[in-house]
């Protein structure tokens, strides 16, 4: 699995719920089927108010975000507890949320599907940087270098968490450790 990811980042701030990430009408999307599963991405942060957010995660009639990283502020993932936020997201192409810290219900979501690497950042950046600029994350360092300034930002180690989400979601991960039988 990549450890180092560079690319635009998406840039949300404080309360992102998980109605805003992907709302209740697109729930009866089963991402195990792959049509559908390319169409839950096509609605990641369908919620989020035009008016605060005018540049769309997922542009109108797109299935992918040109957004890989998301930054965000303080309670990232809050509100009901539905696996499918971590998979809309990765759906859209997102590998990874930058965050201030994530609701505990959120982070499990992103490690038990393997959707997304959850970055618990050690300040906010959500305030440091805007939609469009361009960042590299490395996994191993833990660190997010802003391409304009080269300055370098870190974040909390995955520890654990890192293999989960390395091996795609935690039957995947049981399944290598041979805690449950192979498919």
């Amino acid at each position: 699995m990549a450890s180092v990811f560079t690319g635009p980042v998406y840039v949300v701030r404080d309360n992102i719920d998980t109605d805003q990430i992907i709302p209740a009408e697109f729930l009866n999307l089963v991402p195990t089927i792959p049509a559908e599963y390319e169409k839950l991405g096509s609605h990641a942060m369908h919620g989020l108010p035009d008016a605060l957010y005018p540049t769309r995660f997922v542009k109108p009639d797109q299935l992918d975000s040109e957004y890989p990283i998301i930054v965000g502020g303080r309670n990232f993932g809050c509100g009901s507890s539905r696996e499918h936020a971590p998979i809309a997201l990765g759906s859209a192409g997102c590998h990874i949320v930058l965050a201030e810290g994530f609701a505990r219900i959120f982070f499990r979501n992103c490690v038990a599907t393997g959707e997304l690497y959850p970055c618990e950042m050690t300040e906010r950046l959500c305030e440091i940087l805007k939609t469009g600029d361009v960042v590299t994350v490395d996994l191993d360092a833990a660190t997010v270098t802003v391409k304009a300034t080269g300055k370098v930002h870190s974040f909390k180690p995955l520890g654990e968490v890192r293999p989960v989400v390395d091996a795609g979601g935690l039957f995947n991960f049981a399944r290598k450790q041979g805690m449950i039988p192979s498919q």
